[in-house]
């Protein structure tokens, strides 16, 4: 991820900080309005989980300038979410469900490289995750 990346995604999430436990819930209510059969994953307060996800991303946006910091952290958390019965295919629609929230939260400030910065730093965060998640037992992911 480059710098102006690593900007863009930083600077857009400042914008929509004001606003987490909102965006929380729309991150929610859409996510389980396009992928359903992730719903029954989630077993608690989804409020709550609505916060608990925006200050997770607080923390892993503003580690993107120091990757090899955060990337341990991210690695344990998707083996973590391994037992909560995610699997590689429910990246994507958490990924288009991320860029859906962006933009109804950030409205006209979600231009097309916010857009791009934020597919990008998803694509390459969450690669990670299910290599990490779903390594074989030889050290490949799934």
């Amino acid at each position: 991820m480059d710098s102006l990346t690593i900007a863009l995604v930083q600077d857009s999430f400042a914008k929509i900080r004001p606003i987490s436990e909102t965006a929380g819930e729309l991150f929610y209510a859409d996510l389980f309005t396009s992928a359903p059969e992730v719903r029954p994953l989630f077993k608690g307060d989804i409020n709550a989980q609505g916060m608990k996800l925006m200050a997770t991303l607080g923390v892993v946006v503003r580690g993107l300038s120091d990757l090899g910091a955060i990337l341990p952290v991210v690695e344990d958390l998707a083996r973590k979410h391994v037992a909560y019965g995610v699997t590689p295919a429910h990246y994507d629609a958490v990924g288009a469900s991320l860029l859906r929230t962006l933009e109804q939260g950030l409205g006209p400030d979600f231009t097309p490289d916010v857009r791009e910065a934020w597919t990008t730093a998803y694509a390459a965060l969450s690669a990670v995750m299910i290599s990490a998640a779903y390594a074989t037992d030889e050290g490949e992911g799934a």
